[in-house]
């Protein structure tokens, strides 16, 4: 499972690359599907890959205001800041058994952690398809051949 983390955060660092490049018009401008527009879409799969890993090690969940992250770059540092927190939930910390503070359910850790990889790829689809429609080529998707040397460095997985 970490190898897919490690995929997540390599193909997330692509796309805030490419995102760079684009006005903010075209980060914000509304869209089908996902959280209706690239900006949002991406500060939702960080927003909830956090919570997600917060409540697994026990710890209150973290609320943005979303408004408050207008650029790429803002995104950037809100995924790198509490890295940490999810590398210590995907490396065996924290509780196999988990309450979420926003819901009334509890959970296996390895069903959440495998919701957090297929919550992030699902979005990830969709930035492709928004990226094809604005002329852009979209981030590979492949795992086979994608080099995780700088995510694994980078994020001690």
């Amino acid at each position: 499972m970490k190898k897919l983390f490690q995929y997540n955060w390599t193909v997330r660092d692509e796309w805030f690359t490419v995102c760079e490049e684009l006005s903010r018009e075209e980060l914000t401008k509304p869209r089908t599907g996902g959280m209706g527009s690239i900006l949002r879409t991406l500060f939702h799969i960080i927003d909830v890959e956090l919570s997600w890993a917060r409540a697994i090690l026990g710890k209150d969940d973290v609320s943005f205001v979303e408004s408050d992250f207008t650029t790429i770059q803002d995104l950037r540092k809100l995924s790198e800041q509490y890295r940490e927190d999810v590398i210590d939930a995907v490396s065996g910390r924290g509780i196999d058994l988990v309450k979420p503070g926003w819901m009334n359910q509890t959970f296996p850790k390895e069903d959440i952690l495998r919701h957090i990889l297929a919550h992030e790829i699902h979005h990830i689809g969709q930035l492709s398809v928004w990226a094809r429609e604005i002329g852009i080529e979209p981030i590979s998707a492949n795992v086979v051949s994608r080099s995780h040397h700088k995510a694994a460095k980078k994020q001690h997985l």
